[in-house]
């Protein structure tokens, strides 16, 4: 219902995109709409809604209305596991640092490291992924030149065959690098504080005083004691974050013309392709939901403590 509140529908924003791009009349305009569009923007809306869900009950998300003939499900498909390969790739390389960096900032607490550490990833946390996508095309690509901006567009290069191959592997990085870029700098600060935090609150439990007055030494400490009971909350934390790789690349894929889910989101909601629209949402509620119980599974499999007391 809320995307049908948004001005204009698909049939009056392909009759302006033909008026003004390409200089039809508004009859011959809304002529040419009519022989494409297989919808009536004045059918009731909860008749709509109801041919929705008895579609969706036969597993059809419907087909596009701005390119007829093509399901949903298969726009959906094709565009979403590029999406997934960056924004999931960004994710496991920001965790990974994240963690070490953490504990690297935990040990060396009120030093110079930290300090500095301590700077950069909240000066990362607090800026606006998109920005830094702005920063980097203007300032690196433009102005300075070291980008080849326009060489990386896309999901990988034109004739490249796609396949499990070394060559279309590489492609697929060298054009995802910059997406993959920006997720990790502005999501690495995060992982550091936090880390950071449950390391400083884990160096003082019980546990970790007693394994020192045994004589152990601190690397054994660090990883057996310390690091894996202070990285337990922040696999809940990746869980759920991992549920938002869908939806969160929308401003970034546009910015870096990276064709992935986030790309065709914004194309269609340009576009008022509701079909689109709708399908893509359902996919990134389900993930947010399926993270979710995840992280509460992950977590009382990862903490024997959670099973205790939850049997108790």
């Amino acid at each position: 219902f809320i995307v049908r509140l948004m001005p204009g529908n698909p049939v009056d924003v392909y009759i302006h995109t033909l008026i003004s791009q390409y200089g039809f009349t508004y009859d011959d305009a809304a002529n040419q709409a009519a022989a494409l569009f297989a919808f009536n923007p004045n059918e009731p809306l909860l008749v709509q809604y109801w041919a929705y869900l008895r579609a969706l009950a036969r597993g059809d998300f419907g087909m596009s209305l701005v390119s007829p003939g093509t399901p949903v499900t298969s726009v959906i498909m094709t565009y979403l596991p590029w999406t997934l390969f960056s924004a999931g790739l960004a994710l496991l390389i920001s965790f990974l640092l994240g963690i070490m960096l953490g504990m690297v900032m935990a040990y060396r607490r009120e030093g110079v490291l930290d300090h500095l550490l301590t700077a950069v990833g909240s000066f990362f946390q607090s800026v606006p992924n998109y920005l830094v996508a702005i920063v980097i095309v203007v300032f690196f690509g433009v102005q300075l030149g070291w980008l080849p901006i326009t060489e990386m567009r896309g999901a990988y290069s034109p004739g490249m065959q796609p396949g499990l191959n070394l060559a279309f592997v590489k492609d697929a990085l060298y054009h995802a690098a910059l997406p993959i870029l920006t997720y990790v700098l502005t999501t690495i600060g995060a992982w550091m504080l936090l880390m950071k935090s449950s390391t400083l609150s884990t160096l003082e439990e019980d546990y970790v005083t007693v394994a020192r007055a045994r004589g152990l030494r601190d690397g054994r400490i660090m990883r057996s004691y310390v690091g894996r009971n202070a990285v337990l909350p922040l696999f809940t934390q990746m869980a759920i974050s991992a549920g938002f790789v869908v939806g969160g690349s929308v401003v970034i894929e546009k910015i870096f013309v990276y064709q992935g889910i986030g790309f065709i989101l914004l194309d269609a909601i340009n576009r008022r392709d509701y079909p689109v629209m709708q399908g893509i949402f359902l996919i990134i509620t389900f993930a947010v939901v399926a993270a979710n119980l995840l992280a509460d599974l992950l977590y009382s499999r990862l903490d024997p403590r959670i099973r205790v007391s939850g049997g108790e």
